[in-house]
């Protein structure tokens, strides 16, 4: 299939549509961890030559989801305890001031969209589609952020979209947390509607402490998997 017809935008050039195209293919577990890039594979499953095929690997590389391994080429970057530690950190870090300043600066109209991301959120873990589920979750916590109305802070966990975006898809896989992150976004709702920044704060640590829980225990269950495959 010519990669065109698999991306809605027919304006982009094809080095963006295949970047965006490998990417997503990372960040959702069709490409897994330690994956080789063959260029020429690659190329001929796009229908594409290999110049947008090196240059959107290029570009993957930059972003830390491809390392470039010597004598072996590209392959997808292992999801490591230690990076997953260090982003974590930092995001909730973000996230905690982020909801502070939602409890005192999201408006009327904010606080409505929340309400209805939340039933989105509580919707899409019906479907058990996980990317489904993992896009209700990002608009959820987006409508937190922006509603802070800090260009900077809005900044700094765009920068970390990414990388958040290939976690969270790891423990949406687990459909054993989707009732607690259902409650929890309910209850991250009603503290931004009753402007209580401590208990805010609260559990918004504890919800990326759970997070981090189910992303190394489904780390393990996968890596368990392998060794008996």
């Amino acid at each position: 299939m010519n990669i065109t017809m698999m991306n809605d935008d027919e304006y982009l050039p094809l080095r963006d549509v295949v970047f965006n195209t490998l990417r997503q293919e990372i960040l959702t577990g069709k490409m897994k961890p330690g994956e080789r890039l063959m260029e020429i594979h690659l190329a001929n499953k796009l229908g594409v030559s290999r110049t947008p095929i090196r240059e959107a690997i290029r570009k993957l590389e930059l972003e830390g989801l491809v390392i470039m391994i010597p004598r072996r080429g590209a392959e997808v970057a292992q999801i490591t305890w230690k990076n997953l530690k260090d982003v974590l950190e930092v995001r909730r870090a973000l996230d905690v001031l982020a909801i502070e300043l939602a409890c005192e600066r999201m408006s009327q109209e904010k606080i409505s969209s929340l309400h209805k991301a939340c039933e989105a959120f509580e919707a899409a873990t019906k479907t058990q589609d996980t990317r489904k589920i993992a896009e209700a979750d990002v608009a959820l916590h987006d409508i937190i952020v922006v509603s802070t109305g800090n260009d900077r802070l809005i900044q700094l966990v765009n920068n970390l979209a990414e990388q958040m975006y290939r976690y969270r898809f790891e423990y949406l896989k687990d459909a054993s947390q989707h009732p607690m992150l259902v409650r929890e976004h309910k209850e991250m709702y009603q503290s931004i509607l009753r402007q209580d920044k401590a208990a805010a704060a609260t559990l918004v640590r504890k919800h990326i402490d759970n997070q981090e829980e189910a992303i190394i225990r489904q780390l393990r269950l996968e890596k368990e998997e392998k060794k008996h495959n």
